[in-house]
């Protein structure tokens, strides 16, 4: 999905709506307008020119995974057997149909692709990799990382207010 060029520059203002909406993304439009210094209908206008300009792209709640049983955080480089344009793509294709890969980003240095993946358990990440990740279009070799503790997660961007 294409995203439009931001119409103008983000002040001060969209600066704070961003941050509170990253946090509290279920606020009501009164209170962010309260915490923003506006009344409700400028504050809703900027929300909905923030989404419109593609600055907001979505709203979602966040799960913790234990509660899913989601016990296993693993990150897995994918080496290409031969690296084009035609192999990433039939590469990504693939792989974006993979429930349990929750992020898929095309990397330098050794690998070509460096993935995310929560799991219930140590069998289900066999069945991942053996059966699935090592099955995709092109892949030569993975190399895994299976996460002992998670230090920090965070899902906020940090939103710099120009001075």
């Amino acid at each position: 999905m294409a995203k439009s060029p931001r119409q103008r520059k983000l002040d001060r203002i969209d600066r704070n709506i961003l941050t509170i909406l990253q946090q509290e993304g279920r606020i009501s439009y009164t209170d962010l307008a309260e915490r923003v210094g506006l009344s409700t209908t400028p504050c809703m206008e900027r929300v909905k020119r923030l989404e419109r300009d593609g600055v907001i792209t979505g709203y979602r709640a966040t799960v913790d995974p234990e509660m899913l049983d989601y016990h296993m955080l693993v990150f897995v480089e994918i080496a290409l057997s031969y690296q084009s344009p035609d192999a990433f793509e039939r590469f990504n294709r693939a792989v974006s149909t993979l429930p349990y890969i929750l992020e898929c980003h095309l990397v330098s240095g050794d690998a070509d692709y460096l993935l995310k993946a929560r799991l219930h358990d140590m069998s289900q990440y066999r069945e991942l990799l053996g059966d699935m990740l090592l099955t995709l279009p092109g892949v030569k070799n993975s190399k895994s990382y299976i996460v002992m503790e998670e230090v920090k997660e965070r899902h906020m961007l940090p939103v710099e207010m120009d001075y």
